[in-house]
């Protein structure tokens, strides 16, 4: 047994220093070949490896007008490895101007891994960023007094004007995010944040170079290592051309002061974008240095949401501008011809619903429908449509295919425009009211035929329904990119995306366009020098009616599409036509007669009092960064709860299972096992029981009650004992029953009692009324024996 016992500690023993041996080799192994923090201290006292940025791409506008550009910047590097115990702090802070506290908060910023995971002491760490040209100047003359801190020299984005934000978009120093999604930035780095600077970014920001310089033993640079063998040289970023007209932009942006709303133009041939304004708008400038963050939260707090690019992601009515596309579905359908007359007594009139309309000839046809903007017509076609049995199965097949259509004009789906943002608007089918409502008909979705009810537009999408028009029956998806250095526009922007509708829909359809140009809704548009078709739009809301222009020009070879969209403007004719007819007049006459200068610069003074609520404060709003930290933890505790949701469904699920089994089991059990539970079969036993015990004990009284008559005839002097008899019994009956009931009572009962113990009751309380009776009888004859 001992033998055994020193046996076990020698391997014990053993066991333990090869383990200690094993552990130190693989120690040696970690910090001599797997880890390199030893090799990047050696490389660092011999070795200086430097980031080159290369120059960010240029942008300008279709004509070469230069939009955004480059700007030299200058930052500061810092090599934590390189100033331990060698850095006069307050020299420092003072060459900078900048306090010792935000010295030491930077410096933690730059160590703290979570805020910085790209980290590393022998690594150049950006310290400052963007330094003016007179700290940079002054900085320079004392860098050799801070060993460790380097200037490294990057461009910054400059624009040219202040126009067209929400399409360039802004450059900003990355995120986290940014950083773990690609390897290519690291801390201090900037990126496209919005606009075309984010959709193009990986074609704008070229490709970084590196420099690999030589030091000595005193850290002074020798020169590069191995004449530059191992350096790469930054690529610059590829030059973008935007098919915006910059003069264009500008008049919109001036004609949209004062007012929330959006402009879009399009070049019907190619789709390129030629104005895109969404107000109220800002000046990119401000998205540049230091102070970016201040304005951008300011400008978040801000009601109007200056940030929001409402022509993409405004989703509005489209109001009467939807009457042209319903008109070639019906043309199309074959619901109406050109000859097709329908009522308009100032409005659709039908089974109790009426659709106001202004005062205009009655009937009408179509081409003078769509001049003079008549509800009338429009509700009438898709009733017609919706109830034709004979070409439509169903209701819910009929509003399938006029769904069809509008999703083939570029309706209820994004177009796909080369900005990030976009929206889809809404267009509805039969499912989503089979959803919505129990029951509908016609009449319940009539309101979707005038560009109302359910039915919501992008201004991108009203324009590109202007552009489907003048090309007759196609569009070419909308985008702002015309052409990128050394590289082809991706294939959807030049594929061909045809509708539904007929080229005869679409004939039609111009005359009205035209017609109403002429002498319709859309008169104040007319031009002598081309001509135009359009098409007016007032759309209802809760508040004021939103005023909607869509058209082009020239009719026979169009050249711009547009749509102008102000929120509350009142009709289409108040705001929308001047805006849309100067634009046009603009693009294609290159400027504005001084008349229509005139017109211009009195609708730029036409402001719109908007009633916001109050504007809001930093009180009511968390900054930025706060929010984002507040949004990820929500989307956090959101997948949390769905997984907690899911797992209580399955154990929902799983209890359900159970009871139902256990149901099952009992329903079986009656046939194979005595019953433990008290049934009805049970009680029906026991009621039994009683009337036999309530039987024998109505006998023994009535045998009581013979022989105490038999007493009173031999004995009637005898007057107190019957009476006291008759009391005791009397008391004494019902605590008998009492006790016997409580214990004939069953465990259980159910809640419904059968209705046999219902009859006995009802059997019982006469029986108790004879028995009083016979009481009362016996004190008669007791009183007239006394009597006696």
């Amino acid at each position: 047994m001992k033998n055994y016992d020193l046996e076990k500690r020698r391997l014990v023993l053993s066991a333990v220093a090869i383990g200690i041996v094993v552990i130190y080799i693989i120690r040696l192994f970690v910090l001599q070949i797997a880890s390199d923090d030893y090799r990047k201290s050696a490389d660092s006292n011999a070795f200086l490896k430097k980031i080159e940025f290369p120059s960010r791409g240029s942008i300008t506008d279709r004509n070469g007008k230069l939009l955004v550009f480059n700007q030299p910047a200058y930052d500061i590097m810092v090599v934590t490895n390189e100033m331990k115990g060698h850095l006069d702090t307050l020299e420092f802070c003072k060459a900078l101007n900048i306090t010792k506290a935000d010295f030491i908060n930077r410096m933690a910023n730059i160590k703290d891994r979570s805020k910085n995971p790209g980290y590393s002491r022998f690594t150049q760490q950006l310290f400052l960023s963007q330094l003016s040209d007179k700290d940079f100047s002054a900085f320079q003359e004392k860098l050799y007094r801070f060993p460790g801190f380097y200037i490294q020299k990057r461009s910054v984005r400059q624009y040219q004007r202040a126009i067209a934000a929400h399409v360039l978009g802004d450059v900003a120093e990355v995120s986290q995010g940014d950083i773990e999604e690609d390897e290519y930035y690291q801390p201090g780095d900037y990126i496209g944040k919005m606009g075309v600077e984010r959709e193009y970014e990986k074609d704008l920001r070229g490709v970084k170079g590196v420099q690999i310089l030589l030091r000595d033993a005193h850290g002074q640079i020798q020169g590069r290592y191995q004449d530059g063998k191992y350096d790469q040289r930054p690529h610059p970023g590829r030059d973008i051309q935007l098919g915006l007209d910059a003069e264009l932009q500008a008049l919109g942006e001036r004609l949209m002061e004062g007012k929330l709303g959006a402009i879009v133009a399009i070049e019907p041939k190619t789709g390129q974008i030629l104005a895109m304004v969404s107000a109220p708008t800002f000046d990119p400038r401000m998205m540049i240095g230091k102070l970016r963050g201040k304005y951008q939260r300011d400008m978040t707090l801000d009601p109007a949401k200056p940030l929001l690019n409402r022509a993409i992601m405004g989703q509005y009515p489209p109001g009467s501008t939807f009457k042209t596309g319903q008109a070639v579905t019906y043309f199309t359908e074959g619901i109406v011809t050109d000859s097709t007359r329908y009522p308009c007594h100032h409005g659709f009139n039908f089974k109790g619903l009426h659709v106001g309309c202004h005062a205009h000839a009655s009937p009408i046809s179509l081409v003078p429908s769509i001049s003079t903007s008549c509800n009338s017509y429009y509700c009438w076609g898709l009733y017609h449509m919706l109830s034709n049995r004979r070409k439509y199965k169903t209701l819910e097949d009929a509003m399938n295919v006029w769904r069809d259509y509008m999703v083939s004009m570029g309706f209820g789906y994004k177009l796909g425009i080369d900005l990030p943002g976009e929206k889809r608007g809404m267009i509805p089918n039969a499912k989503f009211y089979d959803n919505a409502f129990k029951k509908w008909n016609p009449l319940s979705v009539i309101s979707i035929s005038i560009g109302q009810g359910e039915v919501n537009l992008t201004p991108l999408q009203i324009a590109n329904l202007g552009a489907t028009i003048a090309n007759r029956g196609y569009y070419i998806a909308p985008h702002v990119v015309r052409s990128i250095q050394g590289k082809k526009l991706d294939k959807k922007y030049v594929e061909k995306h045809h509708t539904k509708g007929s080229l005869r829909a679409y004939q039609e359809v111009i005359a009205g366009m035209v017609s109403s140009v002429r002498g319709g809704t859309c008169a104040h548009a007319v031009h002598p020098g081309y001509s135009l078709a359009g098409k007016t739009g007032t759309a209802q809301n809760r508040g004021k009616d939103h005023s909607v222009f869509m058209g082009f020009a020239p009719v026979d070879t169009p050249k711009i599409a547009i749509a102008v969209y102000v929120e509350n403007g009142g009709f289409g004719a108040d705001y929308g036509v001047p805006i849309g007819s100067l634009m046009i007049e603009q693009y294609i006459n290159g400027k504005l007669t001084p008349g229509d200068e005139a017109r211009a610069a009195a609708v730029q003074k036409r402001h719109i009092a908007y009633s916001f609520k109050r504007p809001l404060s930093r009180a009511d709003s968390l900054r930025l960064d706060s929010i984002k930290r507040v949004n990820t933890i929500r989307d956090s505790l959101k997948k949390v709860k769905e997984k907690q949701d899911l797992a209580d469904a399955e154990k929902l699920k799983e209890a359900k299972a159970r009871k139902e089994a256990e149901e099952k089991e009992k329903k079986k059990q009656p046939q194979n096992e005595p019953a433990i539970r008290v049934e009805p079969e049970t009680t029906v036993k026991t009621e039994k029981k009683k009337k036999d015990k309530e039987g024998d004990k109505k006998e023994k009284e009535k045998e009581k009650n013979k022989d105490s008559r038999k007493e009173n005839k031999e004995k009637p002097k005898v007057k107190e004992k019957p009476k006291e008899q008759s009391k005791d019994k009397a008391k004494e009956q019902p605590k008998v029953k009492s006790k016997e009931q409580a214990k004939e009572k069953p465990k259980e009962q159910p809640k419904t009692k059968p209705k046999e113990q219902v009859k006995d009751k009802q059997k019982e309380q006469p029986k108790e009324k004879s028995k009083g009776q016979s009481n009362d009888k016996q004190k008669s004859k007791e009183k007239v024996n006394r009597a006696k």
